[in-house]
């Protein structure tokens, strides 16, 4: 069965940016795209007859933006498969239900109505922290969106050997014919000497070693699946949270992972994936690194 790629549309500057985006996603994987937009208006305005004529304002709204999203989709992908729906529920709940089963969710930074300085919109932050699979936000400049740095960025955290984020770079990598430019960091122990040059290059050079070992640990399987895979691997000194920030200026996509809590529901999004959404100067991919077990498998 074919896993759509799917964006949530609203009508807003950011949502036909991440439109643009998730078409570009669904032709260069072979997937259909599915555009949906959450609509309250049966709760405020009732349910209208099938006879009446005179559907009220919000339904005629909602219907035009996945009526407008769906033709830019074929103009912009003239042969992809498109289907289109209006969904009567809040963004958040909407886009999350729709992300069960789909190859990747994708939305804007920002939606209609909200604060134009707003760094990311308040849907995006919940679907990013909450989505079981992996989450696109739609965001940075020109040259990230149209993807002519030809690089996919991606942070390798402590939980990530042969992780879900991983997986989902090397995909994006080797389906865009893309260099991987993984980033492991590292920071010097609080604890070790700092008033003896030789033993403080000793401590550095330890800790660079075992984010490189570690890096090879992580990326081993990988690796051997998709050698074709242009590979950049570095160990930077430093918090991952601004490294991958400032290294995204020369990628077109992100990619962070994201832990379930044991607790509660939904993804742990962590410094890293927090500041990725905010700041980042390219479209950010969060992916969840939780496995189901069978029961939440279950229908």
């Amino acid at each position: 069965m074919d896993s759509p790629v799917v964006v949530g549309v609203d009508g807003s500057d950011a949502s036909l940016t991440a439109l643009d985006w998730a078409v570009d996603e669904a032709r260069r994987h072979g997937r259909s795209l599915r555009i949906v937009h959450a609509s309250l208006w049966e709760r405020y305005e009732g349910v209208v007859p099938a006879t009446s004529t005179d559907l009220p304002s919000a339904q005629v709204l909602a219907e035009n933006i996945v009526g407008t999203a769906a033709e830019r989709a074929r103009r912009r992908a003239p042969g992809l498969s498109v289907t289109m729906d209006v969904i009567p529920e809040d963004a958040s709940g909407a886009l999350l239900s729709e992300g069960h089963g789909a190859m990747v969710l994708v939305v804007g930074s920002r939606g209609r109505g909200e604060v134009a300085g707003l760094l990311l919109g308040s849907v995006g932050l919940v679907v990013a922290a909450r989505a079981s699979g992996p989450v696109v936000v739609v965001r940075g400049d020109r040259h990230a969106l149209e993807a002519r740095h030809e690089r996919i960025l991606l942070g390798v955290g402590d939980h990530d050997v042969d992780s879900p984020a991983i997986r989902f770079a090397f995909r994006e990598a080797a389906v865009r014919d893309a260099e991987l430019d993984v980033v492991r960091t590292w920071r010097r122990s609080a604890h070790e000497p700092m008033h003896h040059p030789l033993m403080t290059g000793e401590f550095a050079a330890h800790f660079e070693q075992q984010a490189s070992d570690f890096l090879d640990k992580a990326l081993e399987a990988m690796v051997r699946e998709h050698p074709q895979v242009r590979l950049s691997r570095n160990t930077v000194e430093g918090p991952a949270h601004r490294v991958l920030t400032e290294r995204s200026a020369a990628a077109d996509l992100l990619v962070v992972g994201a832990r379930r809590r044991d607790a509660l529901f939904g993804l742990e999004l962590g410094r890293v994936a927090h500041r990725a959404l905010h700041h980042a100067a390219c479209p950010v991919a969060v992916v969840s690194q939780h496995h189901p077990s069978p029961a939440e498998s279950a229908p």
